[in-house]
């Protein structure tokens, strides 16, 4: 565990806190799947998990609150009760898995919606009131299985005609749910090793919140035809990554 961490980390976290809030600002994810695997380093990765969890809910709330108004409230209805519904599933079950093959799916999953978006063939599949539900669901117990929800909920809303605020907006207001949902059990498991590692949670939560405010404005300079694929592109990556993390 971390006692006393050194200058260098808080500048790392620091650093990677205020790019992830951006890149959540910009795609509705990021913010778990870039600060995770840094603070897993000095803590361990159940420790980093729940500490993530913290900056994450402050960012949510924040982006939820700058883009609020443009949340699509059907979609929301359809894709983002049945995603968190799915995510918890999916998180009760993740301890009957292998963490490897669960990060190899994951990483298929991620890559297989980066290719079909770049690709073009996305645009060709459009989800539909009952596909909604199904679609929604599924990503959400991905999810919960390999631990991270943001990226496979931004995988599954590509295929949503909506605006790129309206994507962001209702990608964050589904993260609300999932959030407010794990939080109280991380605070119970983990609430007293927290506290004591509470200047790096502050100094992940002040980054993101720069990060996300920063973002904000980031994403309303995006053309629209572009939007999509700077997505992808962020998707596919993280794919890839979580791919190459699972073969090592």
């Amino acid at each position: 565990m971390l006692n006393g961490p050194a200058a260098g980390v808080y500048i790392a976290v620091a650093s990677v806190a205020t790019l992830a809030g951006a890149v959540a600002s910009i795609a509705g994810f990021g913010i778990g799947s870039l600060l995770t695997p840094l603070l897993a380093q000095p803590l361990g990765t159940k420790l980093a998990v729940a500490a993530v969890s913290i900056p994450h809910l402050i960012g949510t709330v924040l982006r939820f609150a700058m883009l609020r108004q443009h949340v699509d409230r059907k979609v929301f209805v359809r894709f983002g009760l049945t995603s968190a519904a799915g995510g918890l599933i999916g998180a009760l079950l993740n301890a009957r898995f292998g963490a490897v093959g669960l990060t190899v799916l994951f990483g298929a999953v991620l890559c297989f919606a980066g290719f079909m978006e770049l690709s073009g063939m996305a645009r060709r599949l459009r989800f539909g009131r009952k596909t909604a539900w199904a679609a929604g669901a599924a990503s959400g117990l991905l999810g919960g299985l390999v631990g991270n929800q943001g990226g496979i909920r931004t995988a599954a809303l590509l295929g949503f005609d909506v605006s790129k605020e309206a994507f962001v907006a209702t990608s964050t207001a589904t993260g609300i749910l999932v959030d407010g949902a794990r939080m109280p059990v991380y605070l119970a498991a983990e609430g007293g090793e927290l506290l004591r590692q509470w200047p790096l949670v502050a100094i992940a939560a002040t980054g993101v919140v720069c990060g996300t405010i920063a973002g904000k404005y980031v994403l309303g300079r995006i053309p629209e035809a572009v939007f999509k694929r700077v997505v992808a592109v962020l998707v596919l990556a993280l794919g890839v990554y979580m791919l190459i993390k699972g073969a090592a």
